[in-house]
């Protein structure tokens, strides 16, 4: 048996100016030493480990790059950034990706992702923090319907009894800041 030839990739540049304006970040300074993707905790889950993605960034492979489980399947801990050689914020990136992934109406991989994504911003913006409870109910509902919730309910409830979760939000002194912040990101 003999191996094909691989594809000839030709390099859109476009893709990999378009994504390091937007987050600040050298993604052409990735030499591919793999420290990311050997740091990661989800790697497993992923069709496209965090080196090759940033190849494919630096490739201009869009479609591979916004169409992939990766981008949905980061946990954004910084693992990858932490030990990048060349201080490349990896997961800034992965953020970029999933937004511009939703912004060209790309159907995300892992429906949930978004769903708790805007759940969890949605939480930050009223409060100023995260407020467990709304974030729970709301994403069950909106992930898995009133049925979700109803299995739900009886683990929430031992959580409040608990003390685990508190049965008022906390609002943060700095909620007028975190509105700035989404009203300057929203006029980007």
């Amino acid at each position: 048996m003999t191996a094909g030839v691989p594809a000839a990739v030709v390099p859109k540049r476009s893709f990999r100016r378009e994504v390091e304006e937007m987050n600040g970040q050298k993604v052409s300074a990735c030499f591919q030493c793999e420290k990311c993707t050997n740091g990661c905790p989800v790697t497993f889950a992923m069709d496209i480990p965090p080196h090759k993605l940033t190849r494919s960034v630096h490739l201009g492979l869009r479609d591979e790059a916004l169409k992939s489980d990766t981008i949905w399947v980061c946990a954004s801990c910084e693992t990858c950034s932490t030990r990048c050689p060349n201080g490349i914020d990896i997961a800034h990136v992965m953020d970029t990706l999933r937004q511009l992934s939703r912004r060209e109406g790309i159907t995300p991989s892992q429906k949930n992702v978004p769903v708790f994504h805007d759940v969890f911003l949605a939480s930050i913006k009223k409060y100023g923090r995260v407020f467990e409870p709304e974030v729970g109910v709301n994403f069950t509902l909106k992930s898995s319907g009133l049925s979700g919730l109803i299995k739900q309910a009886g683990m929430g409830m031992s959580m409040f009894a608990k003390g685990k979760l508190k049965p008022l939000p906390v609002l943060s002194p700095a909620r007028g800041q975190v509105k700035k912040i989404f009203k300057k990101a929203g006029a980007k």
